[in-house]
């Protein structure tokens, strides 16, 4: 028999350790489908994705005396189990979750609420059992099913969680139609990683792009830490009441979507640039109702480094393998979206041109396990460490014949952010021409009314920007 395979965890996946014991890091990808997922077929398109994956086939062990505590273990055969909830069941979910507040949501929505707050890893004495990758399958009124995946963030950053919906519907295909040259062609894709797990983003740096002189890694943690304090936020609602993850989802026309990324190419600027600027701008007027108050407020940027990585590695490579890169702006009141969008954009750049997302990695790092452990260091010891986080690259997936064959008809996916996160997680994808933000925030700190009008108000200054690109050009 074989043994079970491992290796330490890296620096920023020990962060997520930690992280998730909180509640941040939890991803979800939750999939409304017309056809009811034969479970045996499912299981199987599972287990191929964890052979394929040996990271998805590994559990996370704890030990106490080690160096990094944490480490995963991979299995040399896939484990995973599918839970199936009948009518029954999700009917007494759903009306357990149902409110004053959510009466308008759909079942998708709340499925995904319900599911980045079943934390599988808050135990942290850490038996031999913690997997990382969970599925389960939701049956809904009107011949209607959810399927639910659930992994820790240290196994899966966006990039992962894209790559396995579309590996996950290949192979759904695959076991409805089991010969044909797009199954071969989608087989050859996905069954690329079939050894160990791949290496710690920290592991794989090139040479030189993460060094740092003592003096400048002391003089960068002290800058951070006292612009943390400086860093205005969003009004708590409950400062002192447990903390679950909810969702406002914000959708842009097609129309609307084509003009914003026109404003976006005409600038030389990605997305991530106006959706920041539109929730630092919605997020002053909600605070100061006077012009020229001035705030200061913390960007996240979230970076995919497979790339540049030495070897580089590809979307398939499974695994946590994004950097982030905190800017902080002041807002005055009165900004108009593309100057800051600009702005914000050329800021966060300049700091990737000079490989701060690399060489500031391990103080970042430092610095969050070091509020995890002393929440006072927040404010309000809200675990609060940005205003906002968004994505550097935005997804855009269009709807294709796998999509259509298995009966997808929407699915959201995001992380939790209960524990230390911003204020407002943005998870940004363009889906059949539509702009799609799965908004995620820390409920009861913050409410469902807040984010609603936040985002709304996000949603008014991005479509208006859009239909006056050409006026105020920075």
């Amino acid at each position: 028999m074989l043994d079970p395979k491992g290796r330490a965890v890296g620096g920023t996946e020990y962060s997520w350790c930690r992280a998730v014991l909180g509640g941040t890091g939890i991803a979800v990808l939750a999939i409304l489908s017309s056809k009811n997922p034969d479970i045996s077929r499912l299981r199987n398109a599972l287990y191929k994705l964890q052979n394929s994956h040996p990271i998805l086939r590994s559990r996370l062990h704890y030990n106490p005396s080690g160096n990094t505590n944490f480490s995963f273990v991979t299995s040399p055969s896939p484990f995973i189990q599918v839970k199936y909830f009948n009518h029954f069941a999700t009917s007494n979910i759903l009306e357990n979750l149902s409110n004053e507040e959510n009466q308008n949501i759909s079942p998708l929505h709340l499925i995904l609420e319900h599911e980045l707050n079943q934390n599988a890893w808050t135990n942290t004495s850490f038996s031999t059992k913690n997997d990382v990758f969970f599925a389960s399958v939701y049956a809904l009124p009107g011949s209607r099913w959810v399927l639910v995946l659930r992994l820790h963030a240290s196994s899966c950053d966006r990039t992962t969680a894209v790559s396995l919906l579309r590996e996950l519907l290949t192979l759904m295909g695959d076991e409805e139609e089991e010969t044909g040259s797009t199954t071969q062609e989608g087989q050859r894709e996905i069954m690329i990683n079939k050894g160990d797990v791949s290496l710690a983003i920290e592991d794989l740096i090139p040479k030189g792009k993460a060094k740092k002189t003592l003096w400048a890694r002391g003089v960068d943690m002290l800058g951070y830490s006292v612009n943390s304090l400086r860093l205005t936020n969003l009004k708590f609602k409950d400062a002192k009441s447990p903390r679950s993850s909810q969702v406002v989802r914000l959708l842009i026309s097609p129309d609307d979507t084509d003009r914003i990324l026109a404003g976006c190419k005409a600038r030389g600027i990605k997305l991530c640039g106006a959706l920041g600027a539109a929730g630092l701008i919605a997020a002053h007027s909600s605070k100061c109702r006077s012009d020229h108050q001035k705030k200061k407020y913390g960007v996240v940027t979230l970076t995919d480094c497979r790339s540049i990585l030495e070897p580089p590695l590809s979307n398939h490579n499974f695994g946590f393998y994004h950097s982030a890169i905190l800017n902080t702006h002041v807002i005055k009141g009165g900004e108009k979206l593309w100057e800051l969008a600009k702005k914000m954009y050329t800021a966060f750049t300049n700091y990737k041109n000079c490989n701060r997302h690399l060489s500031d990695m391990a103080d970042l790092n430092f610095l969050m396990c070091r509020a995890m452990e002393n929440p006072g260091l927040t404010s309000s010891s809200s675990l609060r460490t940005s205003l906002i986080s968004v994505f550097e690259d935005t997804v855009i997936d269009e709807p294709n014949d796998q999509q259509k064959q298995v009966g997808l008809e929407d699915y959201m996916g995001c992380a939790s952010a209960h524990g230390i996160a911003p204020s407002i997680a943005i998870f940004d994808t363009i889906r059949d021409g539509r702009l799609d933000c799965i908004c995620v925030y820390p409920s009861p700190l913050h409410s469902r009314e807040q984010m609603l009008e936040l985002v709304d108000s996000m949603k008014c200054i991005l479509v208006d920007a859009g239909k006056h690109g050409d006026e105020n050009e920075s």
